[in-house]
């Protein structure tokens, strides 16, 4: 069983095109690849969400599946209890990974917020899912200031829970990055204790998908130390 949780030091920084890109090498590579949201915040039923999304950037031969969907951007926990919605358990994500990994070499888990944002009441995590499933997390980071305490506390948090980190890829990388985005690249690994593993330009997401999936190897080849034929 090959799962890959994906999530991030924070929102609103790139996880989904970062996951998206992780799928178009995968399927490059001759992978078949499914993509799991357990939970999607602040998308209104019928609206185009993270998973449509991965779909549209990494190509419509990925399977998508979507557990839960909330209208307020809030943590699931309480966009569920907010909505009077059932929030959803990492036992019943770890279930949906696996009978999706019966079927595909790759499965991508993509968290809302960061690692240890809550799906329910009782305090479970995406970290609780990548323990269940004894999955690695790729880590996504912003680029500027801030990036490294949020990354060497995402970093301490899973490896206080023996869980195996896969790298850090730094989610928006800007055209004209400034001191502190590009002072971040020599100490990210460090901080996080993990490797940088990736730069995904700003902007990736407007591309076409045919020229996202052009694109992505060289957002997240090999020589930056991530082998993403899986």
């Amino acid at each position: 069983m090959t799962v890959l949780v994906v999530s991030g030091t924070g929102t609103e920084i790139g996880k989904t095109v970062v996951t998206a890109a992780v799928a178009a090498l995968a399927r490059a590579a001759g992978r078949s690849v499914a993509v799991l949201k357990p939970a999607q915040t602040g998308v209104a039923p019928g609206e185009h969400g993270d998973v449509a999304e991965v779909l549209r950037l990494a190509g419509d031969d990925i399977t998508g599946a979507e557990l839960a969907r909330f209208p307020e951007p809030l943590a699931p926990n309480t966009a569920a209890r907010r909505a009077g919605m059932t929030a959803v358990r990492p036992e019943e994500v770890a279930e949906a990974a696996e009978k999706l990994a019966a079927e595909h070499d790759l499965v991508l888990v993509e968290g809302a917020g960061g690692l240890l944002v809550r799906l329910d009441d009782e305090g479970g995590t995406l970290a609780d899912v990548a323990r269940l499933l004894g999955a690695p997390v790729l880590v996504v980071t912003p680029a500027g200031l801030g990036t490294l305490n949020m990354a060497a506390l995402t970093g301490e948090a899973l490896r206080a829970r023996g869980i195996a980190c896969a790298g850090v890829v730094v989610g928006s990388w800007p055209a004209e990055p400034d001191l502190a985005s590009r002072c971040n690249l020599a100490d990210l690994p460090e901080s996080s204790g993990s490797p940088l593993v990736g730069l995904v330009p700003e902007g990736a997401g407007q591309l076409s998908g045919a020229d996202f999936r052009a694109a992505a190897k060289g957002w997240l080849g090999p020589e930056l130390g991530g082998d993403w034929s899986l």
